[in-house]
């Protein structure tokens, strides 16, 4: 089968998410083809496009909940949306790409593209391959109802009637979960994978980052549990691609804790952790679920973010701090305590799909031999 996967850029999540499910579709002897379509028309503008986003989240996430609250109210109006609008600007491109390239199926792991295929989808110049749309926040966010693609995955059951009350037909709709990478689903020895990141077996590690853009009050939460923990645990802090982010807390606490930018380790570094704080993103939620880690949401972008603590927290996988000067150490020596974290490992094994990309790839395969049939 030959596959398309679409993202963007806009956050690390949707790559990921994305990436994950190109990578379970290679394993099963499938062609994979990953586009960014703003690329389509140049690189400057796939590169405008995701730094718009990320500017907002990082430097003004109030304003990035205020649009979000926005798009909320404008989704239900009797009009396309500005997104939409927008996006199909793109679908020339697009089109011509799948025309040329012959692809079974097209997955993307981002809105955009999905309102792109619904914009050829609606216009019918071209033979669509199968389309799924796959959900990586924990709610139905503004603007998903307007699209019109074959299935759409979604992260978990009970969010199923969220979706159908903003339009989705239920017949489309596989609750299969959020996709994340084999390296978070292969279980290992705690002991081992510390020993390979050459940390200390006999002290706590505390895993603390901000997403892949390094968002979030991360030095105020740094400060606090070295505070609390220093030298008891090793505290450990991700950036992500947040330069000044870690540049800053290199120069505040370089000596106290280990500070990373960017790693291709987190699934490491997550299953070697006693407790992870992150904001809520989806994705990385999802993670830490599947990787059997203890969680503690801080700092959420406000919009879909505040979907995903809540979801995680009503259902026992996480603990929501809102106020890290007074409520992070008391989350924190909660989950310290061993059978506390347990029993939030418990409810993420529960609740959460670990193979998602499998399932989404058999979903895939099912889509694509239907099709023939149909054809």
């Amino acid at each position: 089968m030959n596959v398309l996967a679409l993202t963007c850029g806009t956050g690390g999540g949707h790559n990921t998410a994305c990436a994950a499910v190109a990578e379970a579709m290679a394993a099963r002897g499938h062609a994979v083809r990953t586009l960014n379509p703003y690329t389509l028309k140049n690189d400057q503008v796939a590169e405008v496009v995701d730094k718009a986003y990320i500017l907002l989240a990082q430097k003004a996430p109030n304003a990035f909940g205020a649009a979000y609250k926005l798009g909320d109210v404008y989704r239900n109006l009797p009009f396309p949306s500005p997104v939409y609008r927008l996006n199909r600007l793109m679908e020339p491109l697009l089109e011509e790409y799948i025309e040329e390239n012959h692809f079974d199926a097209a997955v993307t792991t981002h809105l955009f593209p999905a309102e792109m295929l619904t914009s050829m989808k609606r216009r019918g110049r071209v033979k669509m391959p199968r389309t799924c749309f796959v959900a990586t926040d924990y709610a139905c966010i503004p603007f998903t109802e307007e699209t019109d693609l074959d299935r759409y995955v979604i992260p978990a059951k009970a969010l199923t009637a969220e979706f159908v009350g903003r339009g989705i037909d239920p017949e489309r709709i596989r609750p299969l979960g959020i996709p994340v990478r084999a390296a978070f689903r292969q279980q290992e020895d705690r002991t081992a994978v510390r020993a390979r990141l050459s940390l200390d077996p006999d002290k706590k590690v505390i895993l603390v980052a901000g997403g892949s853009i390094g968002a979030g009050s991360i030095r105020q939460v740094v400060s606090i549990l070295l505070d609390r923990y220093e030298p008891s645990a090793q505290i450990i802090v991700v950036c992500g691609s947040n330069q000044d982010l870690e540049n800053q807390v290199r120069e505040a606490f370089g000596g106290r804790c280990t500070v990373l930018g960017f790693t291709d380790k987190m699934a490491d570094y997550m299953k070697a952790s006693d407790l992870y704080l992150s904001k809520p993103g989806g994705l990385s939620s999802t993670e830490a679920a599947v990787a059997g880690t203890a969680l503690v949401h801080i700092t959420p972008i406000p919009g879909c973010e505040t979907s995903n603590m809540h979801f995680f927290a009503q259902n026992g996988m996480s603990l929501a701090v809102t106020s890290p000067e007074d409520e992070l150490t008391a989350a924190c020596d909660k989950l310290l305590d061993s059978a506390a974290r347990e029993a939030m490992i418990a409810a993420q094994r529960r609740i959460i799909p670990a193979d998602a990309a499998t399932a989404i790839c058999e979903l895939l395969e099912e889509e694509y031999e239907q099709s023939k049939t149909s054809d």
